[in-house]
Order: C-alpha cells, then structure tokens, then sequence
C-alpha cells in the first residue's frame, strides 16, 4: 500500500535534559555515565536533524540499553518512534509509540504520540484480499485517541482516517460478494450486498452494489426483490446522470426479459408434467 504523506512535525524535539551528575574526580579523567548518555542522545538528535534516522536509531537503542536513570530514556523513546514513522516502517513505529504510552503517561508527547501511533497502524499493509486485521487495529487506535482526547483539534483529522478505515471495510464486503456472482452463487452473493448495502450505507461502492443485488436476485428469478433494489437505484442515483439512466433502463429489460424467460420455462414444464400425468392414466 502506498502510504500517506508523512504528517510534518507538529511540535519542536524535546530540549536535551539538564546535566544532572558531577564530574567525578578531576584526576580520573573519566567520562561519568551521564556524560556518556548525553553525548550518545546529542549525537542521535543531530543525525535525526539531518534526516539521518537509521543512524539515530543505532545511538537511541543503545541509550535505551544503556541509561535508565539518566534522565534521556524518554526523550530517546520518543525520537526512536519518530525515526520509525519517518522511515516508513509502520509497525515498528507504532511499536515505539505505544512503548513511549506506557513507559511515559504523564510526558506532555504522549497525546501526540497515541495519534501518530493510530496513523502508523493506518498506513501498515492492507490488501482487500487479505483477513482486515490491520485495518480493525488501526480503528481502535483512533477510537482510543478520541476517547482520551475528545477535544482534540485534530478531530478531524481522526475522522477523516477513519471514514477511509471503514471504506476498506467495505469494500471487503463488496468484493466478497461481488466473487461469489462471478462464481455462480447468486443466494450468497445476496447475503453479502444486503449486508453490505445496510451497513456502509455512505460507501462509493453502494451504486455498484444496488445493481449488483437486482443481478443475484434476477439470477434466482426472485423477480420482485430485484425491482425493489432498482426501484432504490432510481431515488438514490442522480437523474441527471445519462450513463446511470441507461444502466437503469438496460437493467430493467434483462429483469424483464429473464422473467419472460422464467415465465416460459414454468409453462413448458407445466405442459410436460400434464403430458406425462394423461400418458401414465392411459397406462392404467
């Protein structure tokens, strides 16, 4: 999947935390172990400024390794997720994210960090075809950002993600059904649409789909279900439109002429078991 273009930085990097130890004794000459972790993050946030994020990475993961009660175990934690999301590499940037969530509640980031944790998970792999894991993962994500943030001035932004989240939805179900006309499996095929046309009531596919359920009704000769669905393509499709017009018109006359045929059918049939009763009776 192509992702989105990445969302630019909302805020400025965190400020390098204060120097908190003392020298050790001047005579040592030794660099103390906060020493240490401030030059390590220094260094990951100028290659991070340089657009340098697989380096960053290097210098953040040994931070992270290296300095729990320095006091850069946050800052590295959220600069790790951001070089992530950066690079594109959706799962590993929600990973950090959620990481930096739980290991960080009360940093000032952390709202930040849970949206750009449900925009990672939206821009993770998705294939029609596929199971929709990905997608119901990311849906969560949005759903937990807006409960915990209900006045966020990126609202929406949230619902704009999520309309396209259920858009994939639907068209999952769209599909399914739309496989099981081309297999033959008109009654299946129903359930699909019908479910489809109920739920997704907004998606760019239900055109499609109010013709595409007259078509399996129309192959069951379940006549009347099927003039229902066109009957609701013609008050919900525009009337100005000429190629919905003459797909409407078309429609009608393969109902029409599929009924004639079904009508013949049953007369034919019906003659011939009459045929065969008088011919059994003379038998007798």
């Amino acid at each position: 999947m192509k992702s989105f273009a990445k969302l630019p930085l909302l805020f400025s990097l965190f400020v390098s935390t204060a120097f908190f130890a003392g020298c050790s004794s001047s005579n040592s000459g030794k660099v103390n172990h906060t020493e240490f972790c401030r030059a390590k993050y220094e260094t990951a946030e100028e290659l991070f400024k340089k657009g340098k994020y697989g380096r960053a990475q290097d210098k953040l993961e040994d931070i992270l390794s290296l300095c729990a009660g320095t006091g850069y175990m946050e800052q590295s934690q959220f600069l790790l997720a951001e070089s992530y999301f950066n690079l594109e590499e959706w799962i590993e940037a929600r990973g950090e994210y959620g990481s930096f969530i739980i290991n960080f509640p009360g940093s000032p980031f952390v709202e930040t960090a849970e949206f750009r944790k449900a925009i990672a998970s939206f821009n993770m792999e998705f294939r029609v075809s596929r199971d929709e894991a990905n997608t119901t993962i990311a849906m969560r994500d949005f759903e937990r950002y807006l409960s915990n943030y209900p006045d966020s001035p990126l609202r929406d932004s949230v619902n704009y993600y999520y309309d396209l989240l259920v858009e994939r939805l639907a068209e999952k179900e769209f599909q399914t059904g739309r496989l099981y006309l081309r297999m033959d499996k008109p009654q299946a095929a129903v359930i699909y649409f019908k479910e489809f046309l109920e739920t997704y009531q907004k998606s760019k596919r239900r055109r499609e789909a109010l013709f595409l359920i007259a078509q399996a009704y129309t192959e069951l000769d379940q006549f009347e279900p099927a003039r229902n669905y066109l009957a609701q393509a013609k008050i919900e499709l525009p009337e100005d439109d000429k190629d919905v017009q003459k797909l409407l018109a078309k429609t009608e006359k393969k109902i029409a002429k599929a009924e004639a045929k079904f009508e013949k059918r049953l007369k034919k049939d019906s003659e011939s078991k009459r045929q065969q009763k008088e011919e059994k009776q003379m038998l007798n």
